[in-house]
Formats: C-alpha cells, sequence, structure tokens
C-alpha cells in the first residue's frame, strides 16, 4: 500500500511515497480504509522534535493521528465493527502505533466509533482529536446548565468544538478571537465573540459576568495566556487547558480556589489505559454532530496524501482557520 514515511527528523524533513504491507488484523483491532485524515499541532511538533518529544515514533515514521475510513476486516472479539462500516478515531501514529498517513490502517476498536451519519468523510477526520480533548476538559471541569463558559481560542481546532459543545450542554458561552471572520464564526454558533486584540480581560469579566467572572475557562490557547484564564475565572472556578508546558505563577489560582485541569488526549494511546473512552466520547459526539449541535470547521485549503508536506506548512504559517484535512487516494 501507498504510505507517506518519514525517514528523518527536524523541520525540513519530507515526507516520502513509499510502498509499505498492508496490515494484518489482529484480536480486538479493526484494519480500515483511509478516507481522509487531518493535521494536528503535535503531529508536526513530532516531525520538527523527533526523539526529543518522548511520544515520537521510531523512523522510518508513519504518522497520522486523526482518520475517516470504511472497515476492511476484524480481528478476533471485536463486535462492534463490520466490513463495510464507515468509522472514525485517533488511534496511531505516535509511539509504536502506525499512522494514518497510508492506504490502511490498523486500529484498536477500543478507541473509534461508527462516523456521523450528516457529514463527510473529510469532516469527520477532522474531529477526532479536537473533539476527544474539547469534550474531556469540559467534563472535567464539570460543565452544567445555566453556567458561563469562556473559550480562548474560539475558532481554533480545539476551541471551535469547545464552543459548540459547550452550548450544546446548555450553557452562555464565550470565546475569544483576533475579530474580522473569526467574529462571525463564533457567533454562528450562537456564542458572544470577544476581540483578545482590544478587549482587556477586567473589562470583559464585567461586561458579561458583572464582574464575578466565568465559571469555567477552557484555555486552547495556554502557555503565557493562563494568566488571562485565572484573572477570567469565578471563584471556586474551574479552568482547563491543553498547553500547561510553562512555568507559571499559581498565586492567583490560590487565591480563586480554582480547580486546574490539564487536559492530554494522548495518554490512552501512549499507555493502552482507558482507551473505551475515548470511543464512547466520539460515539457520543456522532450523536451531537447527527442532532446538528457540532459541525467542524474546515480551513479552506485542500490537500492529497501526497501533498502532506504542504499541509504540515499550512498549519505551521498561522493563517488556518479551522482544521486542516488530507484526502486518501
Amino acid at each position: 500500500m501507498k504510505a507517506m514515511i518519514l525517514n528523518a527528523y527536524g523541520a525540513d524533513a519530507s515526507f516520502e511515497v513509499t510502498d509499505i504491507p498492508v496490515p494484518s488484523v489482529k484480536a480486538g483491532h479493526v484494519l480500515v480504509r483511509v478516507a481522509a485524515t487531518s493535521v494536528n499541532t503535535v503531529d508536526t511538533m513530532i516531525r520538527n522534535m523527533g526523539s526529543d518529544l518522548p511520544l515520537s515514533p521510531a523512523l522510518p515514521a508513519l504518522l497520522g493521528m486523526d482518520f475517516a475510513g470504511t472497515v476492511e476486516a476484524v480481528g478476533d472479539g471485536v463486535t462492534d465493527f463490520a466490513p463495510g462500516d464507515e468509522v472514525y478515531g485517533c488511534a496511531g501514529g505516535l509511539a509504536d502505533l502506525p499512522g494514518a498517513l497510508a492506504d490502511y490502517m490498523l486500529a484498536d476498536a477500543k478507541l473509534i466509533a461508527h462516523k456521523p451519519k450528516t457529514i463527510s468523510m473529510r469532516e469527520a477526520a477532522a474531529l477526532p482529536l479536537v473533539g476527544i480533548t474539547a469534550y474531556e476538559g469540559l467534563k472535567r471541569a464539570g460543565i452544567a446548565p445555566g453556567q458561563k463558559v469562556l473559550v480562548h481560542g474560539g475558532t481554533g481546532g480545539v476551541g471551535h468544538v469547545a464552543v459548540q459543545l459547550a452550548r450544546h450542554f446548555g450553557t452562555d458561552v464565550y470565546a475569544t478571537c483576533s475579530g474580522g471572520a473569526q467574529t462571525a464564526v463564533i457567533e454562528s454558533y450562537g456564542a458572544t465573540a470577544i476581540n483578545y486584540k482590544t478587549d482587556a480581560v477586567a473589562d470583559y469579566v464585567e461586561q458579561y459576568t458583572d464582574g464575578a467572572g466565568f465559571d469555567i475557562v477552557y484555555d486552547s490557547v495556554g502557555g503565557a495566556n493562563m494568566t488571562n484564564s485565572f484573572e477570567a475565572a469565578a471563584l471556586n472556578g474551574h479552568v482547563a487547558t491543553t498547553v500547561a508546558m510553562v512555568e507559571i505563577d499559581l498565586t492567583p489560582a490560590h487565591f480563586k480556589g480554582l480547580s486546574f485541569h490539564v487536559v492530554f488526549m494522548l495518554i490512552p494511546m501512549l499507555h493502552d489505559h482507558k482507551r473505551q473512552q475515548h470511543g464512547d466520547i466520539l460515539k457520543n459526539m456522532a450523536s451531537i454532530v447527527d442532532s446538528g449541535a457540532l459541525k467542524p470547521l474546515l480551513d479552506e485549503t485542500n490537500f492529497s496524501l501526497e501533498q502532506i508536506g504542504d499541509a504540515h506548512a499550512r498549519l505551521s504559517s498561522g493563517n488556518a482557520m479551522g482544521k486542516i484535512v488530507v484526502v486518501g487516494g
């Protein structure tokens, strides 16, 4: 089968078209013909950092975490899927799990679910990693109807899903962005857009919460921005983030009694830990998508499997809005 392989790591490393064997199906797994995959920041980190990142696979490396496709074969013990089923998931592309940048992918059946019926393969491939991340963060923060939720980075990969899920869970949602087209996207989700370039945290906390702060702050920007999240959170509020690799003063969080949640959704894949939770989340998300409450935001670009290097460059440029999808061949 055709695969896009990395034979070296580094910012200038190129993907090479390579013919490799089709994986053999094994117990507890399914063999999927890949229709589409999407690019995530962690994919570019693996490519650029290589062995400096503990989750990078050994070379030659087959990357690509997200996928949507059709089941070709099922292994012993698999009862929820059958050949011909359309599925989606995040099941490889790191450590010892080969990825989706190929015609076929072997996936642990616990890590996948039936694809939402109302969206395309291309759209479904954009959802798994960011969707699971958004869902997990909101649930760990104890989301409940009637709360006020702030999402930092409301049109990013994780952020645009978090905004829609928070709305679905019955909360009053606000999201930061840089204005322009991003404002329109956030408002189309039924949320209130906040321009972080022009609006100070104290000002929008006063305007939208009467100074009390937000019950949940989902920070998909993270890093130094977490100081803004601590400032925006209510007393005894919750802050969830996907980017916590930073040294930061927790004093403001201490005096507000905040609960802090770090979301690292790759744990089940890396450590074979509670993998079925990912399958369950994907199943729930498919229902939410098919109810009309969640739609993936795709970047305007189109890439084929052979153009995966260009897709990585697009993500790294910072010019993309929504997920970058690569269609299989």
